[in-house]
């Protein structure tokens, strides 16, 4: 086997949106980057909460009722928890392979949307720290890494390379 198919066949990192594989070696403006994804998210979130603000007036103004700005309030207060939650979750682990498109997922879909604030403000969270999915990127590029160390390894080279093998006594065996 040659060098350049085993080095093809070696695991490449898998590139994290706005980072691309710069969490690998934390080089390439890492730091920068994480500054800019933290404060970009930030006021983000800051924007969606003023624009929900405007929405909030704008039933006031229409005089609704204290029933609905109690629900409405309500209603984006625990998406924007569950979209929290979700996102956050999503940076330690991934969802299940069986998981993934189902009726519950779709569902989910929605409720993340009307939380977007909540998402917005686990992606600033997690960037205090680091990258945001760089913890579960890393482990898995880490545990390919090993697998494929292993593999490598444990390769004994080229067969045609090796001494022919005896037989019983001493002697070669002939075919």
């Amino acid at each position: 086997m040659s060098d350049e198919h085993q080095a093809a066949a070696a695991p490449r990192p898998e590139p994290i949106r706005f980072f691309g594989t710069t969490w690998v070696d934390h080089d390439g403006g890492y730091a920068l980057r994480r500054a800019g994804v933290a404060l970009g998210s930030l006021a983000a979130a800051a924007a969606g909460v003023f624009v929900l603000r405007l929405g909030y007036e704008g039933l006031a103004i229409a005089k609704v009722g204290g029933l609905v700005n109690m629900m409405v309030v309500v209603a984006f207060a625990v998406c924007s928890t569950i979209a929290f939650r979700r996102t956050w979750e999503s940076f330690v682990r991934r969802p299940d392979a069986e998981a993934k498109d189902t009726a519950r997922e779709r569902s989910m879909r929605n409720l993340l949307m009307i939380g977007f604030i909540g998402a917005l403000l686990a992606y600033f969270f997690r960037s205090l720290v680091e990258a945001p999915g760089e913890k579960l990127h890393r482990t898995e590029y880490d545990e390919a890494r090993t697998r494929y160390e292993r593999r490598r390894t444990t390769r004994t080279g080229n067969p045609a390379a090796r001494a022919p093998k005896r037989g019983p006594k001493g002697r070669r065996k002939h075919p």
